[in-house]
């Protein structure tokens, strides 16, 4: 839920094996999103980018997994039509919070460029 692996609490719970962690932030997340659905499974996750293994929720099915992967991209941050993106401006409506992490993303790679 957070497009930016190494800030996702699902994905560092699931990389420390802290089956605590996934069953807090399992209940955290169907209040926070709306999905009664949400469990241990659904915040399993090796991170967006993994090809196999553990994808939690519904990345196997996320368009926008699939893009950026697609692109060979680290995240959407680093996407040159980032701006423009529909599939992104929709999620971004949905969760904005996101939207300030992938800012500082693209802020970091233009200082490095």
């Amino acid at each position: 839920m957070r497009t930016y692996c190494g800030q996702c609490e699902a994905r560092l719970a699931t990389q420390a094996n802290d089956e605590e962690a996934k069953e807090r932030i399992a209940a955290k997340w169907r209040v926070e999103y709306g999905n009664p659905a949400c469990d241990v499974a659904y915040v399993t996750c090796d991170g967006c980018r993994a090809f196999g293994g553990r994808l939690g929720g519904h990345c196997l099915e996320c368009e926008i997994r699939a893009c950026g992967v697609g692109r060979g991209l680290a995240n959407c941050g680093c996407c040159e039509e980032f701006e423009a993106c529909e599939k992104l401006g929709s999620f971004l409506k949905a969760v904005p919070f996101v939207r300030a992490t992938l800012d500082e993303i693209r802020a970091s790679r233009q200082n490095t460029q």
